[in-house]
């Protein structure tokens, strides 16, 4: 296979225990379709949680590598990252580098996530113990007439 973009011969190479193709001039990597979901579990593996893939593509003017059609792009779960697409299932291309947002973004959303789930147990914890009558009469200690 070759590039979409400078046309080199894409080298086969294991990425984070996936098989990429990648360029040896532009640094871009090709995953086959399922890939990318691989890539972002090695750093986020919760997938109810990490939202819409895709919410709406256009045209790109990359060429797919494997059937040469013209591929489409999206922004990557509404993040500001667009990438490329075939729209036959062949796979996804990433320009070089964006390998390693897609997995600083993965990250993030996993610490994210987990400090809003924190912070919905202290919340809860917090309109338990409101509830509670210990908690009413310490109010109201605190607002007696003396």
């Amino acid at each position: 296979m070759n590039c979409p973009r400078c046309q080199a011969q894409l080298k086969v190479e294991t990425y984070r225990g996936i098989e990429v193709d990648r360029c040896p001039k532009c640094k871009g990597m090709w995953l086959d379709y399922g890939e990318l979901e691989q890539l972002e579990d090695t750093v986020y593996d919760q997938d109810e949680s990490k939202g819409i893939l895709m919410i709406r593509s256009f045209e790109s003017e990359l060429p797919c590598p494997k059937c040469e059609n013209p591929m489409q792009r999206f922004s990557y779960r509404a993040y500001d990252l667009e990438l490329d697409f075939c729209e036959q299932e062949h796979g996804v291309w990433l320009d070089a580098e964006e390998e390693n947002q897609i997995l600083k973004l993965m990250k993030q959303r996993g610490k994210d996530l987990n400090r809003k789930l924190s912070a919905e147990k202290e919340w809860g914890a917090l309109l338990a113990d409101i509830k509670s009558t210990h908690f009413r009469n310490k109010a109201k200690r605190l607002f007696r007439r003396k």
